[in-house]
């Protein structure tokens, strides 16, 4: 089940509202975690199945830590203490070596199999034969949620959890349970015990659902075609190769950023505030600057549980470099088991780590901000073209095409139409002119709102023409 979908707007959203506010509030959290299953098991039932064994997992594991975090505090310079800091070590190191062996295994088996395949062939000798696996929609994101959790109860950054039942409902919270953000458990905790559902909340949550579909339906969705089409091409034109990275740098900020704005929003229908995950990324004026905008909640999550236990910037220059490399190299790898996915993070980590060598000033820092945002957004298309690229050959192509090495018929240019051209149009309106989502819905008159709610009638009506279109982010 996807967000944009007449079973997901239609029936299942307006069943479980309804259900929710008339059950007692004891109640919610459980009825919350049982829709979740439904919502997640729309696609396969055994998933849910996955997922409930990573939440009781880490249920325990965050118990009996917290319980040795106790006994630890309690006597701290007893003979014993030694042994139960030994115990917590064991249990956090069970959840991070349960949680990242079973994201490993569906994330990279098929591509581990498929390499040693190659080599095997290459050898002279003989494929081995396997079964493909299924990556299930959205482990990388709940599986980061739960391993965090376990994390954050041993370094004592997070409370454990009293009520199974609420833990199940902080892993599996449909709003975000897919695609995210990914929300820290200390984030959502006082709400899952305590949460208040007020007109202000659900106004913002319903301005915030609109706003996402919106972007998904008539801008994400309206890209999507030109930048297949550019993608496609064998020998790409300067032109189509230009045009087709815009339209996908585009494409996939609209998408992302509008799952994000519907999961916050729906977030708030229930009570719950989920953290900004998008802050007007395109108007970044470095690299630097773009990754404390982009996907907010993975850039945070990779600085707190990656790149700061690596040694963060604190071992001299030359470490935090290749921490920063290390780190976007991870992180590129979280996204999938693929070279461009690599090559993308090694991309991104490059540049982060020449601005920490100027500074975390890009070269063109003297420049007007316009231009530095200008430039910032042509290094983040580059970065895009690695992360859409089939392998990189295509992206070696299509990097030729840019430079004015490709070929000379511009065809997908050649078929740009007036709605192509006005979707350019407004989404650059809404990228560099208008301010995030999230200051827009705390706006109080009603014009926004009655411009956004004429888009939403329009973006249904479109939903009902399109054909599927599942969000990019699932997939990773």
């Amino acid at each position: 089940m996807i967000f944009v979908s007449h079973v997901f707007l239609f029936w299942f959203l307006p069943a479980v509202l309804i259900l929710y506010y008339c059950l007692p509030f004891r109640w919610r959290s459980g009825f919350l975690a049982l829709s979740s299953y439904i919502f997640y098991g729309w696609w396969r039932v055994d998933f849910v199945v996955l997922m409930l064994a990573s939440t009781v997992l880490d249920y325990f594991c965050g118990a009996r830590i917290a319980r040795y975090n106790q006994l630890v505090d309690e006597s701290p310079g007893s003979p014993m203490a030694v042994g139960w800091n030994r115990r917590r070590k064991r249990f956090v190191l069970l959840s991070i070596c349960a949680n990242l062996g079973l994201l490993g295994y569906f994330k990279y088996y098929n591509f581990g199999v498929e390499t040693l395949n190659s080599l095997l062939v290459s050898m002279g000798g003989t494929a081995l034969p396997y079964a493909e696996i299924i990556l299930p929609v959205g482990i990388s994101f709940y599986t980061f949620q739960s391993l965090s959790y376990s994390i954050d109860v041993y370094r004592r950054d997070a409370p454990a959890v009293r009520r199974f039942i609420d833990f199940a409902c902080y892993i599996s919270l449909f709003p975000q349970l897919v695609a995210g953000p990914i929300v820290r458990y200390q984030t959502l905790a006082a709400e899952l015990v305590s949460r208040s559902h007020t007109f202000e909340k659900i106004s913002r949550g319903v301005f915030l659902f609109e706003a996402g579909f919106v972007k998904k339906t008539l801008f994400a969705d309206s890209f999507a075609p030109t930048a297949d089409a550019a993608f496609a091409l064998t020998n790409p034109s300067f032109t189509d190769a230009w045009l087709g990275a815009f339209a996908y740098t585009f494409q996939i900020y609209f998408d992302f950023s509008g799952y994000s704005d519907m999961a916050i929003g729906l977030g708030l229908l229930f009570g719950f505030s989920f953290p900004i995950n998008f802050n007007s990324p395109y108007k970044s004026i470095s690299v630097t600057d773009f990754w404390r905008r982009w996907h907010v909640s993975l850039s945070s999550w990779l600085r707190d549980y990656l790149y700061v236990p690596l040694g963060g910037n604190r071992k001299g220059p030359r470490r935090t470099y290749i921490n920063l490399m290390l780190t976007m190299l991870l992180g590129g790898l979280w996204h999938g088991a693929a070279m461009t996915f690599v090559l993308w993070g090694a991309y991104q980590g490059a540049w982060l780590a020449f601005e920490r060598l100027t500074g975390k000033k890009p070269l063109y820092a003297a420049l007007p901000v316009p231009f530095q945002v200008a430039l910032t957004f042509v290094i983040a298309m580059g970065g895009w073209v690695l992360f859409r690229a089939q392998d990189a050959a295509q992206a070696g192509t299509f990097f030729s095409a840019m430079a004015g090495l490709g070929g000379s018929a511009a065809s997908v240019m050649e078929k740009l139409g007036t709605t192509d051209l006005l979707a350019i149009v407004a989404g650059s309106i809404v990228v560099w002119l208008i301010p995030n989502s999230q200051t827009v819905a705390e706006n109080k008159t009603g014009l926004p709102r009655l411009v956004l709610a004429a888009l939403f009638v329009i973006a249904v009506m479109q939903m009902f023409e399109a054909e599927f279109s599942p969000f990019l982010y699932f997939q990773f």
